[in-house]
């Protein structure tokens, strides 16, 4: 498919950079076979989000064949099925927060663990500062099939771009697709370490509860914003590995 034919700029930006977030995602291990989600929206003239089709890898997943469907979960472009929990999940979000522009949504082994944890993420590392009071909990109801969830979902996420499921998994939200992956990246690395020192029975350093103020604001105030300077260097790699994601 020539995709220049169907799309103008912006949204072929958007589907190349969501397909790159998809072989990335399976790079970093946030895939799960064919199960999970990353979706933005289609484009700043449309009211739809673009999501992946039901049945490939995330290493399948090209710019042509994502799928456009709009805020009621009809598909409005592209060829098969998606995933209704998909919609349910992430057009919750997509349909209410104006502010993001991609949802991210994965069962990595070190986010499903820490999402059964009683206390949750701890805050620990330099790098997991950024999320000191703004990660937002959602209790597990089951397969996320009735959009009867999509409240109690988009009311625990709040005005956070960052969520722990329960006994499911890690989401994150961005106003780009790079920012949603770097939280992703970030976050599941969080939940990685925390794991990992859990597991040699020492006693953990804690930083206090004004470092960690100070270390988020710094965050806020970095001229290095999220994603910005990370993802050109991801897409040189995606290139460098002859990765299919544009097509």
């Amino acid at each position: 498919m020539k995709i220049n034919k169907y799309f103008d700029d912006e949204e072929l930006k958007n589907r190349c950079d969501l397909a790159a977030a998809y072989h990335l995602a399976d790079i970093y291990g946030f895939s799960d076979i064919i199960w999970n989600h990353i979706t933005c929206k289609t484009s700043s003239k449309k009211n739809t989000f673009l999501i992946n089709k039901f049945g490939l890898r995330y290493d399948e997943i090209t710019a042509s064949n994502l799928i456009e469907v709009d805020l009621n979960g009809n598909i409005v472009f592209g060829e098969g099925d998606i995933n209704y929990t998909g919609f349910v999940i992430h057009g919750a979000i997509h349909k209410n927060r104006q502010d993001l522009e991609c949802v991210m949504h994965s069962h990595s082994r070190s986010g499903l663990a820490v999402s059964c944890l009683e206390t949750g993420l701890d805050i620990l590392i330099q790098d997991s500062a950024m999320f000191h009071n703004s990660v937002s909990y959602h209790d597990w109801q089951g397969m996320s099939t009735s959009t009867e969830e999509c409240k109690s979902l988009l009311g625990d996420l709040g005005n956070n771009n960052v969520m722990i499921l329960r006994n499911h998994g890690l989401l994150t939200a961005g106003k780009t697709i790079s920012e949603a992956f770097m939280l992703m990246y970030y976050l599941d690395r969080a939940c990685k370490v925390q794991i990992d020192l859990l597991n040699t029975n020492q006693n953990i350093i804690k930083p206090s509860e004004n470092l960690l103020e100070f270390a988020a604001g710094q965050y806020n105030d970095s001229k290095y914003k999220l994603g910005k300077h990370e993802w050109p260097a991801l897409k040189r790699m995606l290139k460098k590995n002859n990765s299919i994601y544009d097509q």
